[in-house]
């Protein structure tokens, strides 16, 4: 099976400026976001970063990474990939990954094994991954999003709330995890090209505005989504300075131990 694998990525980060040419151990982070992705997939995948700077663009390019230039004004990264689907000239039923610019931890095998489930999942407009929650404490965080599926591996809902939510085990507070385990959402998505072209052009949800999760838009407007379930917790990403500390040492200890 042939696809893409799109990375979006834009200099202008409110938490971290110029995010995506970060040194990790010398090479800036959205290559190494590209190198990763391309150790995990078929020679055949066409991996593009589409970059909203000609310094990213440059960046890639010196490191043999194949890179596009898009606008700066885009208000979503979803907007971002429409327009590099119709720079690379993806026909409509073609599959795109979006795999995030601040992922260099990725799981190489996600971007392949999306993409495989959105193939063959013929109800879903797009997929995504999640993993079972092991922590009381993820499971109770804001930052970290849920999500419940339906028998199919079809997504009901995503909520930053803590569900399934346990009827009678909650009453003395959150203390433990209940049963069936609660999946943590892992933000890697697949798409068919005509919907991604569609997607930014429908009406924000008002569940999305509550939640602040693009996703529900999608299911409010009656699209489904369909869940790749993982054993493996997501790597670390980078979204404030303190993380791209954490993400550089993991590189330089790797470095080393080469």
């Amino acid at each position: 099976m042939t696809y893409t694998v799109l990375i979006p990525a834009r200099l202008a980060s409110t938490r971290l400026p110029n995010k995506p040419l970060a040194d990790l151990a010398g090479v800036p982070m959205v290559v190494r976001v590209a190198q990763r992705v391309k150790s995990g997939v078929a020679a055949d995948v066409h991996v593009v970063v589409a970059a909203d700077s000609p310094l990213i663009v440059q960046a890639c390019n010196l490191h043999s990474i194949e890179a596009i230039l898009t606008r700066e004004d885009h208000i979503s990264g979803s907007d971002r990939l429409a327009e590099a689907c119709d720079v690379l000239g993806l026909d409509d039923e073609a599959i795109v990954v979006n795999v995030q610019g601040d992922e260099p931890l990725i799981d190489p095998t996600l971007p392949a094994a999306v993409a495989e489930l959105l193939r063959s999942s013929t109800r879903a407009s797009m997929s995504t991954a999640a993993h079972p929650i092991n922590d009381v404490h993820e499971f109770i965080n804001p930052n970290v999003v849920k999500v419940v599926l339906d028998r199919d591996q079809l997504a009901l809902y995503f909520s930053r709330a803590p569900i399934c939510w346990w009827r009678d085990g909650f009453t003395q507070g959150i203390t433990a995890l209940p049963q069936p385990r609660p999946l943590r959402h892992i933000g890697i998505y697949a798409y068919r090209t005509g919907f991604l072209r569609q997607f930014p052009k429908l009406e924000p949800a008002p569940l999305e505005q509550c939640e602040a999760l693009e996703q529900l838009r999608a299911l409010w407007h009656g699209h489904r989504i369909a869940v790749h379930v993982t054993d493996k917790a997501p790597g670390q990403g980078v979204d404030t300075p303190e993380d791209l500390l954490r993400v550089q040492k993991i590189f330089l200890d790797m470095r080393q131990d080469a």
